[in-house]
C-alpha cells in the first residue's frame, strides 16, 4: 500500500503532457499505416485493371490474327489512351474489309477502356480508368510475329522504373511509372 503526501492531488500537469505525446506519436502512426494501406490497394486494384486490359487486347489480336500487324501499325507500334485522340488510330490496311473493321473497332475500344470508359460521372466524364493510362502494342519480331501488349500508368509511390519503352517519359517521375506487358506470337495456321 502507497502512502500519499499531502500535497499530493492526482496527476501533474507534466505526466499529461507525456501521455498526450504518447498518444499522439501512436495515432499519427495508425494514420500513416492505413494511409499506406489504401495507397497499395489502389495500386493493386490498377496493377489488375492493367492486367485485364493486356489480356483482352493479346485475346483480340489472337482472334483476328490474320491482320495482326494492323494492331501494331505494321513496325512503327501504336500507342493510345491518354495523350492520343481516338482519330489518331491508324486505318488498318491488310486484309479482307471486315478484318479492317475489326480490327480499327477493337483498337477503339481498347483505347476507350484504356481511358476509363467504362465507368463515367453524370457529366459523362471517364472515371474507370488507371492513373494517366497508356497502352502500347509494338511488333517485336516480324518474322516470328510476335508482338508485345504494354499497358502503363502511374503509381501513387515511388518503386523500380520498368524496363518496356511504352510511355518512358510521359510521367512526373520514371520511378511512378507502372507497366504490365505480354507478349503474343502468331503461330502460321496455313
Amino acid at each position: 500500500m502507497t502512502t500519499r503526501l499531502s500535497g499530493e492531488k492526482g496527476f501533474s500537469m507534466l505526466e499529461i503532457l507525456v501521455a498526450l505525446v504518447i498518444s499522439l506519436v501512436t495515432l499519427m502512426g495508425a494514420a500513416g499505416l492505413v494511409f499506406r494501406t489504401v495507397q497499395q490497394e489502389v495500386d493493386g486494384v490498377q496493377r489488375l485493371q492493367a492486367m485485364t486490359l493486356a489480356q483482352e487486347m493479346v485475346d483480340r489480336i489472337n482472334i483476328n490474327r490474320q491482320v495482326a500487324s494492323c494492331y501494331s501499325n505494321g513496325a512503327n507500334g501504336l500507342q493510345l489512351g491518354k495523350g492520343v485522340a481516338a482519330a489518331d488510330i491508324p486505318d488498318c490496311t491488310a486484309g479482307t474489309p471486315s478484318q479492317q473493321d475489326r480490327a480499327e473497332s477493337d483498337l477503339a475500344e481498347w483505347h476507350s477502356m484504356i481511358l476509363g470508359a467504362a465507368v463515367q460521372t453524370e457529366k459523362d466524364s471517364n472515371i474507370g480508368a488507371m492513373i494517366d493510362a497508356r497502352g502500347c502494342i509494338a511488333q517485336e519480331n516480324a518474322v516470328n510475329r510476335t508482338y508485345r501488349v504494354t499497358v502503363v500508368w502511374e503509381g501513387l509511390s515511388d518503386t523500380i522504373e520498368p524496363s518496356v519503352p511504352c510511355g518512358a517519359d510521359l510521367y512526373s517521375t520514371k520511378s511512378r511509372r507502372r507497366a504490365i506487358s505480354l507478349i503474343v506470337q502468331i503461330g502460321d495456321l496455313s
